[in-house]
């Protein structure tokens, strides 16, 4: 028995559904902190030690987006934590094509002063975007 045409497109629709349904990859390696744990504003919030530049100096252009011409912003959430190390990287919004892992391993390599709320150090959640721009 041949299956029909419309058979063909509810199968392919349902494969559509479950795909979408899949629980993605993290791009971090870290356990996930417990969000509630890191403040999302203090008096001081966490800078980077040489700033947003200093974290694009340090990482490399993707080989394949340099090829595919991709260029854009890619939108990374760091949890900082007391000591101004980063405990884990999330991507709020990627390009694709390696550059959300580049953005990713540039954050979490780089050091930040830490967020002081009333003169303590705190843990807090940073909101970083990491231009990656062809020249």
């Amino acid at each position: 028995m041949k299956p029909s045409r419309m058979m063909l497109v509810g199968l392919s629709a349902l494969f559509f559904i479950f795909l979408a349904s899949m629980p993605t990859k993290a791009v971090t390696s870290f356990p996930t902190p417990n969000d509630e744990e890191y403040a999302p504003f203090a008096d001081e919030m966490p800078s980077a030690v040489g700033g947003v530049e200093g974290i694009i100096r340090s990482m490399s252009y993707p080989e394949i987006a340099k090829r595919s011409g991709i260029e854009g912003r890619v939108f990374v959430l760091a949890y900082i934590n007391e000591r101004g190390g980063v405990d884990d990287v999330k991507i709020i919004k990627g390009i694709g094509a390696g550059c959300d892992e580049a953005a990713c391993a540039a954050v979490k390599k780089a050091k930040f002063t830490p967020a002081k709320s009333k003169g303590q150090a705190i843990k807090a959640k940073l909101s970083l975007a990491i231009m990656f721009k062809l020249r």
